[in-house]
Order: C-alpha cells, then sequence, then structure tokens
C-alpha cells in the first residue's frame, strides 16, 4: 500500500498528530526544509534564504566564535542542528550552542539529537527575516519548554538582536549574555548595522578590537 503523504502548508503552524509530523520532516522530498512540533502543532519552514538572512547568520557565527576564542570559553556550535523529545516536541534553530563544561554533551553523529538522550544546548538562536512574531512567540514558547538557558532572535530587517533568558519555563530579556559572560548584544546589534556597509574582515576586526578593550 501506497502511505500519502498529509497536505500542509510551509511556514505556518498547523494541529497534526505526531506521527504526522515525523513523515513530513523524515521524506527525502523535504530534506532541505526546517521542522518543528509544540503543543500538538506543526511548522515546516522553507529553508531558501536570501542574502541578508545568510549573511548576518554568518556574522553571528564569527562574533560568537571569536568572543569566546578571545575569552577562553569552550564553544561548540551546531548550524540546523535538531532536537527531539519523541512526541512531544521538536525544533532546528538556526545556531545553536553548548558552552563551557556542558560541551561535552554535545550530541554526535548524524542523527537527530533525542532530547530523552542528551542535553539541550545552553543558547538557541533563530536569524528572523520574515516570521519574527512567531520567533518572539510560539518558538519562544518552545524554546522555554525545551529548558534552553538563552534565546536569541536576530531580527534581520532592523539588525537588531532581541536576547532572553529563560527562568523556570519563563524568558525575561536580557541586555548582556549570562551564558556567554560579558558578552553585551549592543555590541552583536551595532556589528550587524555595521556590516550592511563594511565587508566581513572590516567587521571582523572591529568585533575584535571591542572585545579586547573589555579585557583590558
Amino acid at each position: 500500500m501506497v502511505q500519502l503523504q498529509p497536505k500542509f502548508v510551509t511556514n505556518a503552524w498547523m494541529t497534526a498528530p505526531w506521527g504526522e509530523f515525523l513523515l513530513l520532516v523524515e521524506d527525502p522530498a523535504n530534506g532541505k526544509a526546517k521542522g518543528y512540533y509544540f503543543n500538538g502543532q506543526m511548522r515546516v519552514e522553507t529553508m531558501g534564504v536570501g542574502p541578508d538572512h545568510a549573511a548576518i547568520n554568518n556574522i553571528i557565527s564569527v562574533a560568537i566564535a571569536l568572543f569566546c576564542a578571545l575569552t577562553g570559553i569552550p564553544l561548540k556550535g551546531l548550524m540546523h542542528g535538531s532536537y527531539r523529545k519523541t512526541g512531544v516536541r521538536e525544533a532546528q534553530p538556526d545556531v545553536s550552542y553548548y558552552v563551557g563544561e556542558r560541551v561535552a554533551l554535545a550530541p554526535q553523529r548524524s542523527a537527530i539529537a533525542n532530547l530523552d538522550q542528551v542535553a539541550p544546548p545552553d543558547l538557541a538562536i533563530e536569524i528572523a527575516d520574515s516570521c519574527i512574531n512567531d520567533d518572539l512567540g510560539k518558538k519562544r514558547l518552545l524554546y522555554e519548554e525545551m529548558q534552553i538557558a538563552e534565546y536569541w532572535v536576530v531580527d534581520v530587517e532592523n539588525a537588531d538582536i532581541l536576547a532572553f533568558q529563560v527562568i523556570s519555563q519563563g524568558s525575561q530579556r536580557i541586555t548582556q549574555s549570562q551564558v556567554l559572560s560579558g558578552l553585551d548584544m549592543a555590541i552583536l546589534g551595532e556589528a550587524l548595522r555595521m556590516a550592511q556597509q563594511m565587508d566581513d574582515s572590516q567587521v571582523t576586526a572591529w568585533l575584535m578590537a571591542q572585545f579586547q578593550s573589555r579585557q583590558a
């Protein structure tokens, strides 16, 4: 018997059983899509991104790696890594990080990270160019449920970062990272705005000077 694929709408939350969600995200035809599942609803996002989204993702990743290298903070980053608690929830942030001693807890191999067996990351980041309300809304609730220590939403249109510290399944705005101790969101926001006019090497040099001056 041929098993028909369920109909779905991309980039929108839809009520669906877990099994239907799995059929979609495990279908090779959807291999370039991002999948989310929360409170009995699924969301499948197309992976095609514009140059602004891609460039900002790159700058954020470079900035975090540079800051940790200069401050001696152990770091393990995963691009588009999926985290799954079977039958309950799934998320695929644009970037996620394990920090400090928890670097050793980062999932290995090619399988989706099973949250029944591995710890969630310390930091999850979504690059929001067309769905910022969702990133600040339902996805934020999803990451709170996952008990990720920090969640950042990068506002592509306004070149800004909205950072949240997760506390007791709730979250509050922060202006300085607690996971990456000493990293100010204002510096990252300024780097994003500079990246609109400068190349990556210039922005990286500026970031290095900023980080080093705060260590002096």
